[in-house]
């Protein structure tokens, strides 16, 4: 059987569908305002239903062994809209998600706490890496990756 790249994009994206649903409902329960739910959905869609699709068509929990590339390089060269506090907020919606993830069953708790971990462990040089692209004295910004 032929492998259909977009046939399972479309898949995978109704299968998120449900677990975004899931989500804004259990920040609904928390009484967050309809800006930030909104915030969070749309940082946890652009990753699961654009991002884990660019390379292959990776499942949700997936998500979690990604963030090192989705931040470190990905983030910062192709999100126009990427900054150092983008980097934190956008992280931020990415620890509730998979929290809430974890709570319903959806993902094991080790791939939680790599995802927690990454997150420590990584973002001083995710945003010092973000700030330093977006240097407009930098002659090739492209330089801190290599």
């Amino acid at each position: 059987m032929e492998f259909d790249y977009d046939k399972e994009c479309e898949r995978m994206r109704e299968k998120n569908e449900k677990y975004i649903d899931e989500f804004v409902a259990d920040l609904n329960k928390a009484g967050l305002s309809p800006k930030t739910i909104e915030r969070h959905r749309s940082n946890v869609d652009f990753y699961i239903n654009q991002y884990l699709f660019t390379y292959d068509v990776l499942e949700m929990e997936e998500g979690c062994k990604k963030l090192d590339d989705f931040f470190g390089y990905y983030f910062i060269t192709k999100c126009m809209w990427s900054t150092p506090g983008e980097i934190k907020s956008t992280a931020a919606s990415f620890k509730k998600f998979y929290k809430c993830m974890l709570a319903n069953g959806h993902i094991k708790k080790e791939s939680y706490d790599e995802l927690c971990y990454t997150i420590k462990e990584e973002m001083e040089d995710w945003q010092a890496t973000c700030a330093a692209y977006d240097d407009p004295s930098a002659e090739d910004p492209f330089d801190i990756f290599f």
